[in-house]
């Protein structure tokens, strides 16, 4: 089930940000990853709304929204490729007509899963923190 996050999920959620973050980004070391705990935990997890996927009591994914923007959507490593990303994504489609999200270029296996998603490449720059090409990507609800 999607419901919204509470404070007690911090720990699942950052873990769950840390582990499929080092696994999707190797091309980024994984110190760069755990420099960024703090930051996920008391900056933007509190920043943005953020719904859980749970299932039988354990979180297994995530997705943060600030405004139209998608700051974060993660699931579990050993959860994926089961549609729990689809069905968060699907969630937040219901509330908002359009959606952004930067993905990084080289994150081949998420920029398919976005185009997927009806998302299409707006513009592509580099991360000032780490360098690598990123991609804006957009979805606009059709009426």
């Amino acid at each position: 089930m999607i419901r919204k996050f509470h404070t007690a999920d911090t720990d699942s959620v950052v873990k769950i940000w840390l582990d499929a973050s080092v696994i999707a980004h190797n091309f980024i070391e994984a110190s760069y990853w755990q420099s960024r705990i703090d930051d996920m935990r008391n900056i933007y997890l509190p920043s943005a709304m953020t719904f859980v996927y749970e299932d039988s009591g354990k979180i297994i994914g995530f997705i943060s929204i600030v405004e139209n923007f998608i700051a974060a959507v993660f699931v579990s490593p050993e959860e994926q490729g089961k549609g729990i990303g689809k069905r968060l994504m699907d969630f937040v489609k219901q509330t908002h007509k359009t959606l952004e999200l930067t993905v990084y270029k080289e994150n081949e296996r998420s920029v398919e899963f976005y185009k997927k998603q009806e998302f299409k490449i707006i513009r592509e720059s580099i991360d000032e923190f780490t360098g690598h090409a990123e991609l804006l990507m957009k979805f606009v609800k059709e009426e």
